[in-house]
């Protein structure tokens, strides 16, 4: 079912917060007006504004998504978790390719969420009521470290400080095409796809800033393995740098990296590229303060097996230029 909204901002909605006025004109929570406003879903006068943007008189507010239950309630399903670390405060975990992190639009089971719960059901009232526990995200297709909350106040502590990128991220990438150079660092502004909400696009020069920093592993003939940082975390970043730099991560399905499978030039390689199921990025370390000690504390996970398959076949068909 459709939800919408197509309202002129009156003389009394003068400075008030988009989300204030999505949340106070439909009756949702301010926490999911504003993620509705996050996901490109509401415009101002036809430009992407934040939950933060304060409106003025005259100003049209309008856009439609999917209507969600906001009360909908969570299930608990036992599902089977490679746990890397837990006490009393964190959890850490190594999610696999193919998991969502939470409930959403037409996804209700089977995600990190509904997995916690029957783990950590203490969890459901430590941060969103539709995501509990959860202070990043992942994408459905990458695989990797992720770091879980168990308590407000981890949560409150960990939020801020990923907020204020006071965090490490490492990742590791196959990507199509060989680098420039050893090593680099793109920087640019990214913001959703005017033409395609469900995409991110560092092409326009408009949005939030965006730094990847890259390291070149190991070359082959047609494909790299980069190890990459990230200094600010934007929704798709790498994959969205990598693709608008014209090396598209092998096997992403929305940003280039399904397309390009059928100029790889051997036969053989080609068929396994096509074969691939998601994207070939995964989170390799993270590292962040403990949010009751304040240690500093620093957590890898192994490239997982489908990763390491497509790495062997590159290297049975082509010598690699670089080594870790």
């Amino acid at each position: 079912m459709e939800e919408k909204i197509d309202l002129i901002a009156s003389y009394q909605d003068m400075a008030t917060r988009l989300d204030v006025f999505v949340s106070k004109n439909l009756g949702l929570s301010r926490s999911h007006a504003a993620r509705i406003i996050d996901q490109g879903r509401v415009l101002v006068d036809g430009d992407l504004k934040k939950p933060s943007f304060r409106l003025r008189s005259g100003m049209h507010v309008h856009g439609a998504w999917e209507k969600q239950e906001e009360t909908q309630k969570l299930t608990a399903d036992e599902i089977l978790l490679d746990i890397i670390y837990e006490d009393p405060w964190i959890v850490v975990i190594s999610k696999p390719a193919g998991m969502t992190v939470h409930p959403g639009a037409g996804t209700t089971r089977d995600t990190l969420v509904n997995a916690l719960l029957s783990r950590y059901p203490e969890i459901v009232s430590v941060g969103d009521p539709a995501r509990p526990g959860i202070v990043h995200r992942l994408d459905k297709l990458t695989s990797g470290i992720m770091v879980i909350a168990r308590t407000p106040e981890a949560h409150a502590i960990l939020s801020a400080a990923f907020k204020a990128h006071e965090h490490r991220r490492e990742y590791l990438a196959v990507c199509y095409g060989r680098m420039t150079r050893e090593k680099g660092t793109i920087e640019t502004f990214m913001q959703r796809n005017p033409r395609d909400r469900k995409r991110m696009t560092s092409r326009t020069g408009e949005g939030r800033k965006a730094v990847t920093h890259w390291e070149a592993v190991t070359e082959w003939k047609e494909f790299s393995l980069l190890r990459l940082s990230l200094e600010t975390g934007r929704t798709h970043q790498i994959r969205v740098h990598l693709s608008d730099t014209g090396h598209p991560v092998a096997g992403d399905p929305v940003y280039g990296g399904r397309r390009r499978a059928n100029a790889v030039t051997d036969a053989k390689l080609r068929a396994h590229v096509k074969g691939i199921k998601r994207q070939m990025l995964h989170a390799a370390m993270l590292g962040i303060r403990h949010p009751d000690t304040g240690e500093y504390m620093e957590f890898t996970c192994d490239m997982p097996d489908d990763m390491k398959v497509f790495i062997a076949v590159l290297e049975e068909i082509d010598v690699p230029s670089l080594t870790p």
